[in-house]
């Protein structure tokens, strides 16, 4: 079972045992510093072992007094002016135990050395063509989801989930070989905040090596600028080379590093933090 979404006041938080954690996804001034007793609250009931904030500067006091730690700084993440922050506290302590530290060490690296901040774009072949994704292709994009997930933070292989993330601000885009749906991503528009989330990346894995999410990051990239959007961001898999590779080479810089953050693919996995100014 997916977690759910809660609303606090004006502040929402994302929770359950498939993450097991809290995840304070959004906060309104007028609920801090309530908003952080609601997420503890929450932690302790249900004795999930992480709580995680996506924190703007004028929350972080709050959650630092409740004894929560810094794993990422993403600067000027709303409304281009204020910085943001990635604020996790760790219930038990096996779960802000790195259990591979090495490779995350690697990854980071071997990413920073390709880091450009200019990055090529592939061209499509004449047997591929890209589109931004609509409700009645819910179906097609739900398969792809599955056939590459075998579990995932949210449910992208629910076609009645997608359809109702495209009324709220997130836009999908994807890559086709003869009308048959091969990639995709999504772009999570916060206009109140001006950011954007870059992700629910995937290929079909015998159509991989081909440059599809560098492709679908730059079209992702124009229309959010287009759209007046001022920071994008990413949370990539901590152990992936290839993707924290693709937005290094793609201007993106490093943040962070969120220990044991969330299920995909049936285990807890390491997050990187990646961002760019638009």
């Amino acid at each position: 079972m997916s977690d759910q979404i809660e609303v606090f006041g004006s502040s929402v938080i994302q929770h359950g045992k498939s993450n097991d954690r809290a995840y304070v996804m959004k906060i309104c001034p007028q609920d801090c510093p309530t908003v952080v007793d609601d997420a503890v609250n929450l932690a302790v009931d249900n004795r999930y072992s992480k709580i995680f904030a996506k924190a703007p500067a004028f929350s972080r006091q709050a959650f630092l007094q409740e004894r929560f730690v810094e794993e990422a700084k993403v600067p000027n993440l709303f409304n281009g002016a204020e910085d943001g922050y990635f604020l996790s506290k760790f219930m038990f302590p096996e779960r802000r135990q790195e259990g591979a530290p090495e490779i995350v060490k690697k990854v980071i690296a071997a990413a920073n050395s390709k880091f450009t901040e200019v990055g090529l774009v592939p061209e499509l072949d004449a047997d591929f063509t890209w589109r931004i994704m609509q409700k009645h292709d819910a179906q097609v994009m739900a398969r792809l989801y599955k056939l590459v997930f075998k579990s995932y933070p949210f449910p992208i292989d629910d076609p009645d989930y997608l359809e109702r993330t495209m009324d709220e601000d997130v836009i999908y885009h994807g890559i086709f070989r003869e009308g048959e749906l091969i990639a995709l991503s999504s772009a999570e528009i916060d206009f109140s905040s001006k950011n954007v989330e870059m992700t629910d990346f995937a290929t079909r894995p015998d159509c991989r090596g081909q440059g599809f999410a560098t492709y679908l990051l730059e079209k992702m990239e124009t229309d959010v600028r287009n759209k007046g959007i001022c920071t994008a961001y990413t949370i990539a898999r901590a152990y992936s080379y290839g993707m924290n590779i693709t937005f290094a080479k793609h201007g993106y810089r490093f943040a962070g590093t969120l220990t044991n953050n969330t299920q995909i693919s049936g285990q807890l996995e390491s997050m990187n933090v990646w961002y760019k100014t638009l």
